[in-house]
């Protein structure tokens, strides 16, 4: 069973490293994230998971044949489908019960569970639109992920977290308020729309972030490692992977990568830091 185990692991980093190397138009998004599912718990069956994604799949497609105002580009339309298909026939929702239960994080979990994160769940939603050929992203609204179906006249805005709603200037102003506090208004930059890998890494986060809370660095240490074999171009994911082997006492570790970072942005802010730690670890070193 533990060969198993670990034989389950390498096969899914080495197709996280693949994934990596991917134009962001190339990765299917749903088969990557199964990939950080087998990684985080390689005991769940991904098979069946597998599964309920083509079942998805092939559903929206249907769908898209036979609505034609929704096929032509009627945003609108599109999610009142697609919210159909997921939340009502397939009874996906999000789990306000167990917010930050791990598995809510995992697709695979989620895929048997039929609750998740709100950006679980939207990879539903982006993998369903992918196939029915509807152009969607993900929105990275602060401390809740959002989606957007575009389509004629403008884009659609879903909340996938509560089945799919239509979010409006007012919800979204509520919304923040919510997240915030009662002074927060709506300002630029909250409505950057994400591609794949973007959303693949704010999946892994949510994971890091529950590993940290429990005072688990290794744990924490591996998420990080996982999402720079998505994103191995991302100076940010390696600083991290540095800092947090250099908290393990890991210093030639903590030394690779935190090099890599600063070759990859020799400018950017906090450069400066590093490079004073890179001269602290090779001293420890020597």
């Amino acid at each position: 069973m533990r060969m198993m185990t670990v034989t389950s692991i390498f096969e899914a980093r080495t197709a996280l490293d693949a994934a990596g190397q991917l134009p962001e138009d190339e990765m299917e998004l749903g088969a990557v994230a199964l990939q950080l599912a087998r990684v985080d718990q390689p005991e769940l069956d991904v098979a069946a998971a597998t599964a309920v994604l083509s079942d998805l799949a092939k559903r929206a497609v249907a769908l898209a044949i036979a609505n034609p105002a929704a096929d032509a580009g009627d945003a609108e339309a599109r999610r009142r489908l697609l919210a159909g298909l997921i939340h009502d026939e397939m009874g996906f929702g999000g789990d306000a019960n167990n917010y930050d239960d791990p598995a809510n994080a995992n697709l695979a979990s989620v895929l048997a569970r039929r609750q998740g994160l709100p950006v679980a769940l939207g990879i539903l939603w982006l993998h369903a639109a992918e196939a029915a050929g509807w152009e969607a992203h993900g929105i990275d609204f602060p401390g809740h992920f959002l989606l957007a179906l575009t389509g004629v006249g403008g884009p659609a805005l879903v909340d996938v977290f509560h089945g799919g709603r239509r979010m409006e200037a007012p919800d979204l102003r509520a919304l923040l308020k919510r997240l915030e506090g009662p002074k927060a208004e709506l300002r630029p930059g909250m409505m950057i729309a994400m591609g794949k890998r973007a959303v693949l890494l704010r999946l892994q986060n949510n994971i890091k972030l529950r590993r940290l809370r429990a005072q688990d660095i290794e744990g924490a240490l591996e998420c990080v490692e996982d999402m720079a074999r998505l994103a191995p171009m991302n100076p940010l994911l390696w600083r991290e992977v540095g800092i947090m082997n250099n908290r393990l006492e890991r210093i030639g570790a903590a030394l690779m990568a935190l090099e890599k970072s600063l070759a990859l942005a020799p400018q950017a802010e906090g450069a400066g830091r590093i490079r004073e730690l890179i001269e602290e670890l090779r001293h420890r070193l020597n």
